[in-house]
Formats: structure tokens, sequence, C-alpha cells
């Protein structure tokens, strides 16, 4: 029993000649080895340079286009008031191309992935499966 204010050690806790199991260990070991191993493989630094050369650039676009509206409306009532074809103003136009300009960047970013990505990552995790016996994920 451990003495008050100090926490079991692990051999303590789990009774008395407790053995780790070794083979768990191990072979926690050789996975995390094959994980180590395709994450310094230059086909998955091709995939996460891909990634991130899209989705670096459209976050900080999507982010400074929205700021843009928002700082619009704010500082700018008079233009953004402005009447563009009947009761439409320049507020509402730029709100609905706000939600327009979500779906097409959603649609660019799908088609970036599926033409740019996801058969080397594809067969990065099959080359990771089959390292790591889990081919049925």
């Amino acid at each position: 029993m451990p003495e008050a204010g100090r926490e079991a050690a692990p051999e303590e806790a789990a009774g008395e000649g407790a053995v780790p199991h070794a083979r768990g260990e191990e072979a926690l070991g050789r996975r995390a080895a094959a994980y180590l191993e395709v994450q310094r493989s230059a086909a998955f630094a091709q995939v996460r340079g891909r990634y991130r050369g899209f989705v670096f650039p459209a976050a900080v676009g999507f982010v400074g286009w929205y700021l843009l509206y928002v700082v619009a409306a704010t500082t700018a009532p008079g233009l953004m008031g402005r009447q563009v074809a009947g009761e439409l103003n320049v507020a509402m136009v730029a709100g609905l191309a706000q939600f327009a300009s979500t779906f097409l960047l959603t649609w660019m970013y799908a088609r970036h992935a599926r033409l740019r990505r996801d058969k080397a990552a594809l067969d990065l995790r099959w080359a990771l499966a089959t390292r790591t016996g889990q081919e049925r994920l």
C-alpha cells in the first residue's frame, strides 16, 4: 500500500509481481517506428506540402474576405447601403457572396484533395496498414 501523499508505482498498482506485457509493448514499438518512418518519408512530406500549399493561402484569403466584409459594414455604411437593384444593396450582395464563396471554397478543396492528395494519402495509409498489421481498417 503506498504511503499517504505518494502515488503507487505501476507494479504496486497492478499488484505484487505484475509483469508488463512485453509482446504488447514490442508491437506498440514496431507500430510507432512504422508511423515515424512514414512521417519522415518524402511521400508524406509531399502530401503534407500539397495540403498546406492549398489550405493556408485559402484560409488567409477567406478570412481576409470575411474581415473585409465586416470592416466595410461597420466603417462604410454609406457604401454598404448603396442600392444595386431595387431593394438589393451592396451589403446584401456582399453577404450573399460570402455564402457563394463558402461553397466555392468547399468545392475547390474537395477537388484539390481528389486530384492532388487522395491517391498519395491512400498509398501511404495502405503502406502503413500493411506494416502494422491493420489491413482491415
